[in-house]
């Protein structure tokens, strides 16, 4: 397949658009099951009636891993906000309908989040053991009912292509508690608007019945996590300061 210059990049993986079809193909430093685990998460939120980008194809593409999907034309909800502002509140609302769908899911055989998280904060070289005790001891704490969650909800994630919410990006998904699920969405919408976050906060708990202690409860793991994804945009200071925080309460 010729593949031409990549319509987006991400930390684990280039997005082209080749005949009609999204191409996603995996960077060389990915374990090498990395395609089917997320083309098999893709496959079972669209197995659940969420709407999804149909999995077409799942192999080896000019040497690397590649999953080929449904290309669903369309613009993001994050692209729609910064083009209105004033709709935020009204892309949120739909946002969080969306993500109230996924919470709904009781999966079968789905990878678990605490393994997820567990492994993320054994790997952050950031901090030291007794910060890394304190976090695992609060992540075996946590006691719920586990859900699909999708582990990196957000605007930029929600497709808008003929009047229906495409949910995009499934790489993270586990099953979990939803209120880790807000919190991580929370702590990323925080990173550039206190604003934005306190709002999709607001609108999540009050078509939920969730209070805004029961997600917090999450923010030192879902904090520490983050630290072990080494993304350029993020302040690990602030990362620190919410686990530091949260420690001494």
């Amino acid at each position: 397949m010729n593949l031409d210059n990549p319509i987006a990049m991400g930390n684990t993986a280039k997005i082209y658009l080749s005949e009609n079809k999204i191409v996603k193909v995996f960077n060389d430093f990915l374990p090498d099951n990395e395609s089917k685990k997320e083309a098999n998460k893709q496959k079972y939120a669209y197995s659940c009636g969420l709407p999804v980008p149909k999995v077409l194809d799942v192999g080896i593409i000019n040497g690397k891993q590649a999953i080929t999907m449904e290309y669903i034309k369309g613009e993001s909800l994050g692209e729609l906000l910064l083009k209105d502002k004033d709709q935020a509140e009204s892309y949120l609302n739909t946002s969080v309908d969306m993500q109230l769908k996924v919470h709904s899911i009781i999966p079968d055989d789905f990878e678990p989040m605490h393994d997820k998280l567990y492994r993320q904060i054994e790997a952050v070289t950031t901090i030291d053991e007794r910060q890394k005790s304190y976090l695992l001891k609060k992540l075996e704490s946590f006691t719920f009912e586990s859900r699909l969650c999708h582990g990196d909800f957000h605007l930029f994630n929600l497709l808008v292509a003929d009047n229906e919410v495409v949910i995009i990006d499934w790489v993270d998904a586990s099953a979990g508690d939803p209120r880790a699920d807000v919190y991580r969405t929370y702590l990323l919408y925080s990173q550039f608007s206190t604003e934005l976050a306190e709002v999709y906060l607001r609108l999540y708990c009050e078509k939920s019945g969730f209070r805004r202690p029961e997600v917090f409860q999450w923010s030192p793991v879902i904090a520490g996590a983050r630290l072990s994804e080494n993304v350029s945009t993020e302040n690990s200071e602030r990362l620190m300061e919410i686990i530091n925080k949260h420690r001494q309460i």
